[in-house]
């Protein structure tokens, strides 16, 4: 392993940990990104695993407050029960759908056209809906409901797609359905604890036989890359979501998406 290598997983890293929370789609940027400089990780995913666990890690320590309090009160009637059930209730799809397709999507869509062309097709409906979206009658994660909370999943397991983006997938439908900005921000970044954990679990048990110290400086540097950069990512959305938007995001994806499209008609 040489300085170049371990350069290239600290890039990304911080990829991950930037484009994660945000929607505009991790797994497009680091295909798309990986493909332009060539990449080489240890075998398997185990590389694209670690470095998601280190954004996810970061997640859980920025709302470890409310996490502990969830845990602690759920058990009872309450705001913590309501809030507990919605993010369950919105982890299904995905589940069932992963679990299903996962081998189909990742065999079949995973290359850097289809990532291109969901780019800018995500792009456009952050647009739209941005544009066209209800006004917000939803302030809190609990009064969500049960059958929003579901549908905002079924808008996750959309995301299976790459260059979709999870947050993204989540957080518009979330807008449709009449839920605050920094509220929708806030269920997105909660529901991808269980829903990442439980994808990071899954795939590393389909590659356990490659899984050993080859690439560990490069596993080590990518983690905590992704880690710093998701906390500062996360704090940031939190902070200026509710004034900016998600509209800028949606013009990034389809200028990123159409000049990728561009670049790989030419070679």
């Amino acid at each position: 392993m040489n300085f170049a290598d371990l350069l290239a997983a600290l890039a990304m890293g911080v990829l991950e940990g930037l484009t994660e929370f945000l929607p505009i789609s991790s797994t497009g940027h680091l295909i798309l990104f990986g493909s332009l400089i060539g990449f080489k990780g240890p075998p398997g995913k185990v590389f694209e695993i670690s470095i998601q666990l280190g954004a996810i890690l970061a997640v859980i320590w920025i709302y470890r407050d409310l996490l502990l309090g969830l845990v602690s009160r759920m058990w009872r009637p309450g705001r913590e029960r309501f809030y507990v059930t919605n993010i369950l209730l919105a982890f299904l799809p995905a589940m069932v759908l992963g679990a299903t397709l996962h081998k189909t999507i990742t065999e079949v869509l995973f290359n850097p056209w289809v990532v291109s062309c969901a780019l800018i097709i995500g792009g456009v409906a952050i647009i739209l809906i941005e544009r066209a979206r209800p006004a917000p009658t939803i302030h809190s994660v609990p009064e969500i409901g049960p059958l929003s909370a579901l549908l905002v999943g079924f808008g996750q397991a959309l995301a299976m797609i790459p260059g979709t983006s999870r947050s993204g997938a989540t957080i518009i439908t979330a807008l449709l359905l009449g839920v605050d900005r920094k509220v929708a921000a806030e269920f997105s970044f909660i529901l991808a604890i269980p829903t990442m954990l439980a994808a990071s679990a899954y795939s590393l048990f389909k590659v356990r036989d490659e899984i050993g110290t080859d690439g560990l400086g490069q596993i080590a540097i990518g983690f905590v890359a992704a880690f710093v950069v998701a906390l500062v990512t996360v704090r940031w959305v939190l902070s200026v979501i509710g004034r900016i938007g998600f509209t800028p995001f949606g013009w990034y994806r389809i200028i990123l998406g159409t000049f990728m499209l561009a670049w790989l008609a030419v070679h």
